[in-house]
């Protein structure tokens, strides 16, 4: 995915049971995905947010 930011960066996020780190994504009905935890990215722009049904929420 592209980083929501806005700087461009690809954001590889592994999703397979083997991988660590690891996220798990879920789907609603309407088919919005929902990740978890959270995406930090340590460098770069260094973005932190959630993805909530399709949405994504910035922390603090």
């Amino acid at each position: 995915m592209r980083c929501p930011c806005g700087c461009g960066a690809t954001i590889e996020l592994m999703v397979i049971p083997e991988a660590r780190p690891r996220w798990s994504i879920t789907t609603d009905a309407q088919r919005r995905p929902t990740l978890h935890p959270s995406v930090w990215r340590k460098t770069g722009c260094k973005s932190h947010f959630w993805v909530r049904e399709g949405r994504i929420q910035w922390c603090d």
